[in-house]
């Protein structure tokens, strides 16, 4: 797969995700195969104002890349210049017109800019000028059941310049409930020229190969169901060469969040590994023996230390139930 001039090994892309897409995250999701990851969507109002916690979300490596800086406002102006700064931490810009997060559309960012149509040129049209990087876009079907308008969003960046579309097929309105409609990743795949990426309901090897069949889609992109299952990619690429990919066991669980609490402390240290790990151990854990008690567990201690010990338990003890 090729966006603009940026070549890739595969198509299959990790979603940004905010909260999640972290580096220690993004580098766990590429020893299972991913090769184009995202940052979490960032602030062009953070960027331009030099907020630190913003700037924090930049944090990469030297193989934390090929890299797509996700940006998010609604000022066309503004968003440039975001553009602009960023333009050498990342391969490719990204412009989040998808977010259904209520403090987002209040600014009029995310989702709230595919009720304005113009106003989207104006966007894609000043980043385009901003920036020599490829450029997509990243969108939703509408903004409501009785607003949707994705074919006339992507017809309108694709001609402002943008050089890939990624469409999840739900509403704003939808946010995350109900089914994403593939055939509208179908129908934008059809309406314009550049490469549709689709996005939405990929949760096992057997969905992603579905979404190409049916849509023509150019690549997949993953969200939710890489969340403690970077597996997800492996399967993939592995049902593509006709290899098996059995279930991860719990061994290979431990290994897992074992390389991503080292990561996690590497980049970021204890105590921020403390909090933003247990969501990580939530999703790692689930299926196994008395995951439940383990959450509950990990959601009340008070030390890194002590959380790494709970996790050693945990995992051991489903490994010997397995072995037993």
């Amino acid at each position: 797969m090729q966006i603009g001039c940026l070549p890739l090994k595969n198509n299959i892309l990790l979603a940004p995700l905010a909260g999640i897409t972290d580096l220690p995250y993004r580098l766990i999701m590429r020893r299972y195969g991913i090769d184009l990851t995202f940052t979490e969507m960032i602030s062009a109002n953070g960027l331009v104002r030099a907020g630190r916690n913003t700037e924090a979300l930049l944090l990469s490596t030297a193989e934390d890349h090929p890299l797509g800086v996700q940006l998010f406002g609604d000022d066309p102006q503004v968003l440039a210049r975001a553009a602009a700064q960023v333009e050498d931490r990342g391969e490719l810009i990204d412009l989040n017109l998808g977010c259904p997060v209520k403090k987002v559309v209040r600014s009029g960012a995310g989702s709230a800019l595919l009720q304005d149509p113009a106003k989207v040129a104006q966007v894609v049209a000043a980043v385009r000028r901003a920036t020599s990087r490829p450029l997509t876009v990243k969108l939703r079907s509408g903004w409501d059941s009785s607003s949707i308008n994705y074919l006339e969003i992507g017809r309108i960046a694709e001609a402002e310049g943008a050089d890939a579309l990624t469409l999840h097929p739900r509403t704003r309105s939808q946010a995350f409930s109900g089914r994403a409609d593939w055939s509208h990743i179908k129908k934008l795949k059809n309406a314009v020229t550049v490469p549709v990426i689709g996005s939405g309901d990929i949760v096992r090897a057997e969905d992603a190969e579905a979404m190409l069949a049916e849509t023509g889609c150019d690549g997949i992109m993953l969200g939710r169901g890489c969340y403690g299952n970077p597996w997800l990619i492996s399967s993939i690429l592995a049902r593509r060469e006709g290899r098996p990919c059995p279930a991860p066991d719990p061994l290979q669980r431990l290994e897992a969040v074992r390389c991503h609490f080292e990561l996690f402390v590497r980049h970021f240290g204890e105590q921020k590994a403390l909090f933003d790990m247990r969501k990580h151990l939530c999703w790692y854990s689930r299926g196994l023996p008395k995951a439940a008690a383990f959450r509950t567990l990990i959601n009340a201690t008070r030390s890194f230390a002590e959380l790494q010990q709970a996790t050693e338990d945990f995992f051991l003890a489903a490994i010997d139930s397995v072995e037993t």
